[in-house]
């Protein structure tokens, strides 16, 4: 039996790439953050029944993967009530009505729910501890969401980029093309991840739980391997023709945000694997697939 989705926050980065690598034989529906307000209540539940009760009528296995979120991470420094509404009530609503309809839900979280001070990569059991508001407001979604509905699964990821919206690949394309050198930080590590690579990882996820496996309910799923900012900047410069040592190293210190970013923010995929998902591929074969296919920069 095929799926269905409900994607919201389908506009985004992440919501396009789900809604391209859906498999042609099932349903996708990717409203926009604004067509389909998490924060809004009553439009949640209403959303959710209609396309629980649409998806069943049709003979499809309907999932929700929530790719809506807040993400930008130092305005959310004081823009608090905001990324609360989105980041942490938002999701609890929509678990409210996954419950109420029986349909599984897959919700994207992030890197930043640890205190990024580790030595090894974090696994889903780590104990938490975010530095910034956009972190805690992530982490109450979570722990929201999972305490709403035990249907529910909770995706970690990091350093997300891709076709579509805004990221550090498109940033570092742009300005190679007008600065004959850049400065980027050194000195946080992390595992970049192509949202395209995310995409079919919670489809693979969503078949899974949809069919009965991966009890776990905190997974995470990044790019392969670790790099830094630097590393990665340099990486993308190589893949474009361009030469790398253009991109000078600096410390976060020499470039200080509104938002503490974590030095340290490599997540384990030894879980993914368990549940018996296959690993997203390493960044770098992941980076040169994108820019091979034209969806970067």
């Amino acid at each position: 039996m095929a799926l269905a989705l409900l994607v919201p926050g389908g506009r985004g980065q992440l919501g396009r790439d789900l809604a391209t690598a859906a498999p042609g034989d099932g349903l996708v529906h990717a409203p926009s953050s604004a067509e389909l307000d998490l924060t809004d209540a009553s439009a949640v539940a209403d959303a959710v029944a209609v396309f629980a009760a649409s998806a069943r009528d049709a003979g499809f296995r309907p999932v929700v993967v929530n790719a809506a979120a807040y993400t930008a991470v130092d305005q959310a420094e004081t823009d608090v009530d905001r990324a609360t509404e989105v980041n942490a009530v938002g999701p609890a609503n929509l678990a409210t009505s996954c419950r109420e309809h029986n349909v599984p839900l897959l919700h994207v979280s992030t890197d930043y729910v640890f205190p990024g001070d580790g030595t090894r990569p974090y696994e889903p059991t780590d104990e938490t501890g975010p530095k910034s508001v956009y972190g805690r407001t992530k982490l109450d979604g979570e722990r929201n969401v999972l305490s709403t509905w035990d249907r529910s699964w909770i995706v970690r990821t990091a350093w997300v980029y891709g076709e579509h919206g805004n990221n550090f690949v498109k940033t570092m394309a742009r300005l190679a093309a007008t600065n004959d050198t850049l400065s980027v930080v050194d000195d946080q590590i992390g595992s970049p991840t192509w949202s395209l690579d995310l995409a079919h990882g919670l489809l693979d996820l969503a078949a899974a739980v949809t069919s009965g496996g991966t009890p776990a309910r905190v997974l995470h799923a990044t790019g392969g391997g670790e790099t830094t900012w630097c590393g990665f900047a340099r990486a993308i410069f190589a893949e474009l023709g361009l030469d790398p040592n253009r991109v000078r190293p600096c410390t976060t210190a020499d470039f200080p945000r509104p938002a503490p970013r974590p030095a340290y923010s490599v997540l384990s995929n030894k879980a993914w694997a368990d549940a018996g998902l296959t690993p997203l591929r390493h960044w770098q074969e992941a980076l040169t697939a994108a820019v091979k296919s034209n969806a970067v920069p």
